[in-house]
């Protein structure tokens, strides 16, 4: 979970990005790295192999500041997509504060969506972490494709709990500021309620969300406009 250093004042928050193989997970986090100003990043590292894109996992840290002086880190993580690399997605997911589900909207897709959503269910609950209470956000990823699902038609995702949709096109960069948005809003407010931000650390949602986006391009995203002040 959330790793904390009180002495240091800082605060280490660990998002995964989860999905089949070619969801576009990755693709999520090349278009943060874009987004995102050089200044508060860190690099982008992704292992490759001949077969899947990622083999363990591909991480991009994010660092800012709060007024109260609280560093915080966001490290961005991925688990790799194919079948074999199980084990691997589980040790990822181990201790995440917050977990985004890549779905691909593909009709041909349906079967592997709804599969790679119940082995993440499954995996959460391996590692102790309770999926009806832990920051969810599903990315409806490929809403440009001729045979993408309606989002009526992709219940069955949302039959065991109901997290909010995102919808997304990630490889235009379309969709995926206002996932993380949308994610970073339900994990500020569960750390609040575990470890009083607003209380012990003087931090506010506002200023939270403000914080990372920020240093965020947000030229053309539906944020364009609504990130708040600090």
């Amino acid at each position: 979970m959330v790793q904390i250093n009180n002495d240091a004042r800082e605060l280490a928050i660990k998002v995964v990005y989860y999905g089949p193989a070619l969801s576009g997970k990755t693709t999520n986090l090349q278009a943060l790295y874009q987004k995102f100003s050089p200044e508060v990043r860190g690099r982008l590292m992704t292992l490759d192999t001949k077969d899947d894109r990622t083999l363990f996992f591909d991480m991009m840290p994010v660092f800012f500041k709060t007024e109260a002086g609280v560093k915080v880190k966001l490290r961005l993580f991925t688990v790799p997509g194919q079948v074999i690399h199980e084990s691997t997605r589980r040790i990822v997911l181990q201790g995440t504060d917050a977990v985004i589900f890549v779905a691909d909207s593909r009709r041909s897709e349906a079967a592997a969506t709804l599969a790679y959503w119940n082995n993440m269910l499954k995996n959460l609950e391996a590692n102790g972490l309770d999926y009806r209470t832990l920051p969810l956000v599903i990315q409806l990823n490929k809403r440009d494709l001729p045979d993408a699902r309606s989002e009526e038609e992709l219940g069955d995702l949302r039959k065991v709990i109901r997290p909010p949709m995102v919808p997304a096109v990630a490889v235009r960069g379309e969709g995926v500021a206002e996932t993380l948005w949308a994610l970073l809003s339900l994990t500020y407010r569960s750390l609040d309620r575990t470890m009083r931000l607003g209380e012990r650390w003087k931090i506010t949602e506002r200023e939270f969300l403000a914080r990372v986006f920020d240093h965020v391009d947000l030229k053309g995203t539906r944020l364009q406009g609504e990130a708040p002040p600090k």
